[in-house]
């Protein structure tokens, strides 16, 4: 398997490296199958302080994918599928698709407030998950864990990523 290096940005007004649960548990997650953690960061629910940050790990040519967790819900502040879709090249519509069916199996219709997105900018792979613990396993266990193995067949992301360049 390819080992990836991955960033970790938590969005959040209210959560400190102390009290923050999503990023430990997405951080063992990842370590558990072979992936490079580069770091958790953790920034406020401000789309220009997201977008800044994001920018920054985009141009870091050691960085494979970014993962958000928090910022994804429909009240004032949360912002964070609209801070990152204006810096996609492309979208990925079946992860927010699939993530969605896949919590309607758990959450009922409260997935409907679900925002997750996905894509690629500057060959990097860009996932936007909500701040609950339990959407950021799920996310992780059930969808892009295989799409970041190399081993994952008839496809993966990983195959594609010589090719995000061309």
């Amino acid at each position: 398997m390819k080992k990836l290096n991955i960033i970790i940005v938590i969005v959040s007004d209210t959560r400190t490296t102390a009290t923050d649960k999503s990023g430990k548990l997405l951080k063992k997650d990842i370590t558990e199958t072979g992936h490079n953690i580069i770091g958790i960061t953790i920034i406020p629910d401000d789309i220009y302080q997201i977008r800044h940050k994001i920018s920054q790990y985009l141009v870091d040519d050691k960085i494979d994918v970014i993962i958000t967790s928090g910022g994804t819900g429909i009240t004032g502040r949360d912002g964070t599928p609209e801070a990152v879709k204006v810096l996609l090249d492309k979208e990925i519509e079946g992860f927010g698709e699939l993530f969605r069916s896949i919590s309607y199996q758990k959450i009922k219709t409260s997935c409907l407030q679900s925002r997750a997105l996905a894509g690629v900018a500057n060959s990097t792979f860009i996932f936007v998950l909500p701040g609950s613990i339990d959407a950021c396993s799920t996310a992780w266990k059930e969808i892009i864990q295989y799409q970041l193995d190399s081993e994952t067949k008839p496809c993966n992301l990983v195959m594609l990523m010589p090719r995000l360049k061309e």
